[in-house]
């Protein structure tokens, strides 16, 4: 159980902001995350691996010569934001190129796109490696949907050492994928982790039971099963790790054993007592195998292993030497170059008015008095909506919802108040909710409420006719973005039944405050209803099963949200007759 925090919901920027002082002679805090202290004498592609906190080592421990030259930290098992990894990549960058690497989440995959054509529009040369060696959570078929653990580090540990090398980007990126492909990862869970300030575990198992397939946010495995000996469990990951052998692998391997958090190391060791022996015998040469923590999950008790299939050209990278705080291998030179870096920030200087109509600044004012009964809504509901998400995800839904809608109507109140239009009030609202909430429902609620606002305007309050079509751009740039359809089980599930039925109702002349009201009743049904679905998408796919009977946290926030906001929002007619 984590113990020792101040404010739980601060508990990831303090232990970063700790983090980069304990190793100040390596590392150095940057908007967003971290980079290296130390800049290359010569131009050199910057490997920036990213994803939440609560992985340490992974990701901000990597950061030296010969592993990544900078870490996106978002919040605990959250995805950062787009901006954090702008801002990263921006203090990284050293003209020749940026690439991320993370594991396949769907905010995560969503946060660093949204980054990336930001970067490519300013002319910086940028890609992205997506880690997918969990062989638990797809067929070999669907590999591609697989999540990414703790093969993360190898992934990193072969860019890292090519970029050190002076590999151009286009290279650095082909060898990481490169080693992603060839690599594979099966873990076990005993116990599940607690976050700060949680007084219970994110998931609990039977006596003497285990979780075969397990993620790194917590989540449970996919098979629970009898608790093994430690030769049982060695021969299991093995047998199933061999299983998937890319074709065509020789017989020299990477291995990682690793622990989650509470797995000590002599439990490591005694089970890798029977993992080497295991995997000599079927005939592989193990190349600098490492045991130990190096993707962890809080304090969650359970073990993963890892193996990547060498070649020619990934086993020097795999052998080259590194440093960083969490991680050392071989010698590496002094640093050399400068020891400067470069502070991204907004693109809006403080003090800065805005041009509005004064229908629309009046209507401003409800867009801010709708977010602020949202976030009287989510603050009440913070707990259930957790508690639903802890069902087949990672349980932090109803965190990152408080984030998003606190960090929403600061930006809204602030931006009202330098005489700003309903557009703008709910544009920068929404990239503040995206900035700070992270994760798949941080960037679609930020996306969602920036397309709402563009279609609003700033001229004018909208007409029964704009406020439809708003709403339906909220719900497009949602769905564009996300990929999901009605009965995926997510958010979609309760949005669509909305966006028709507004639409319908308005059709049929009703009111505009009574057709918002009707829409919304019918988003808390079908919300309800997802109870019967099984996901399939995001990281509640792989543990389907247990999801079924539970509502989606995702679907019942957004049905929750445009209920309060309604009153606010709809109330149109009223407002323009109180200009009369």
């Amino acid at each position: 159980m984590t113990k020792l925090f101040n404010d739980p919901a601060r508990f990831a920027e303090e232990a970063l902001a700790g983090f980069c002082d304990a190793n100040a002679n390596l590392v150095r805090q940057v908007p967003g995350g971290a980079i290296r202290r130390h800049r290359s004498a010569a131009p050199k592609v910057a490997v920036l691996a990213g994803g939440g906190s609560g992985h340490y080592p992974a990701f901000a421990g990597f950061i030296g010569p010969g592993l990544v030259d900078g870490a996106v930290v978002g919040n605990i098992f959250t995805s950062p934001s787009a901006q954090q990894a702008y801002a990263v990549a921006k203090a990284a960058d050293q003209g020749a190129g940026v690439v991320f690497a993370y594991g396949n989440y769907a905010g995560d995959v969503m946060n660093f796109g949204l980054a990336t054509e930001r970067l490519a529009a300013e002319a910086v040369a940028v890609d992205n490696v997506v880690v997918t060696d969990d062989i638990a959570s797809a067929a070999p078929g669907e590999s591609a949907k697989r999540r990414g653990i703790a093969g993360d580090f190898t992934v990193f540990k072969v860019m890292g050492a090519a970029a050190e090398a002076g590999a151009s980007l286009a290279e650095v990126v082909r060898l990481g994928r490169k080693a992603n492909s060839s690599t594979r990862t099966i873990g076990s869970a005993f116990h599940g982790c607690t976050f700060p300030g949680a007084d219970a575990a994110l998931f609990t198992l039977g006596e003497m039971q285990m979780g075969l397939g397990l993620g790194i946010h917590g989540e449970p495995g996919l098979l629970d099963m009898a608790l093994p000996t430690a030769d049982e469990l060695g021969r299991e990951l093995v047998a199933r790790i061999l299983a998937e052998t890319p074709s065509g692998s020789g017989q020299r391997i990477a291995v990682v054993l690793n622990g989650l958090g509470s797995t000590k190391y002599e439990e490591l060791f005694v089970l890798w007592g029977t993992v080497a022996p295991l995997l000599r015998g079927a005939g592989y040469e193990l190349v600098m195998p490492e045991v130990g923590e190096l993707v962890t999950s809080l304090d969650m008790a359970a073990v993963s292993l890892t193996v990547t299939w060498l070649d020619d050209e990934l086993e020097p990278l795999w052998c080259a030497p590194a440093e960083s705080p969490a991680y050392k291998r071989g010698n590496v030179a002094s640093p050399a170059g400068q020891d400067d870096w470069i502070e991204a920030g907004g693109t809006v200087p403080g003090g800065a008015r805005y041009s509005a109509g004064d229908d629309s600044k009046a209507y401003a004012r409800r867009c801010v008095a709708a977010l602020e009964a949202a976030a009287r809504a989510v603050h009440d509901a913070e707990a259930m909506l957790g508690d639903l998400d802890a069902i087949a995800g990672d349980g932090d839904h109803g965190r990152g919802m408080v984030r998003g809608i606190d960090a929403a109507v600061a930006a809204a109140v602030g931006t009202l108040g330098l005489g700003a239009g309903a557009g703008t009030v709910l544009a920068e609202a929404g990239d503040a909710w995206a900035d700070k909430a992270g994760g798949t429902s941080g960037v679609l609620w930020g996306a969602g409420l920036r397309s709402l606002g563009e279609t609003l305007g700033d001229s004018t309050a909208p007409t029964p006719g704009r406020l439809l079509e708003a709403v339906n751009a909220f719900a497009a740039r949602i769905q564009g973005l996300g990929k999901a359809e009605p009965g995926d089980k997510t958010m979609v599930d309760a949005l669509v039944p909305l966006t028709a039925a507004f639409g319908r109702h308005l059709a049929e002349g009703v009111d505009v405050a009574a057709a918002w009201t009707a829409a919304a009743v019918e988003a808390t049904a079908a919300a309800a209803a997802t109870a019967g679905l099984r996901p399939r998408l995001g990281r509640a796919r792989p543990l389907a099963e247990k999801s079924i009977g539970t509502p989606d946290p995702g679907a019942t926030s957004l049905a929750m949200v445009f209920t309060v906001m309604g009153p606010h929002l709809a109330n149109i007619n009223q407002l323009a007759a109180a200009k009369q």
